[in-house]
């Protein structure tokens, strides 16, 4: 999505799902400022919010995927009738 990112990934026990966050956004900011290095001023420039949902999926994975795909759809929805949310 232009704004925002949804992810379902599935976290082995062994991690925590606060390390495991803390890497997905700290490597993604990092390939992120690295590909717009030359392209614009990427200093004091935040990638991600500073907050996260997370919620166990378990038997209910497609019910989690079939929202998040609805997510998207609804935004390009919004965005073709030239309206914003807040």
């Amino acid at each position: 999505m232009s704004d925002h990112v949804h992810m379902l990934i599935s976290i082995p026990p062994k991690y925590s799902v606060a390390q495991t966050i803390g890497f997905l956004k700290g490597k993604s900011t990092i390939h992120i400022a690295r590909r717009l290095r030359n392209k614009r001023n990427v200093r004091g420039v935040h990638f991600w919010a500073r907050g996260y949902f997370v919620s166990t999926v378990g038997r209910d994975e497609s019910i989690v995927r079939d929202y998040i795909r609805r997510q998207e759809e609804e935004d390009l929805r919004i965005d073709q009738m030239g309206l914003e949310l807040e």
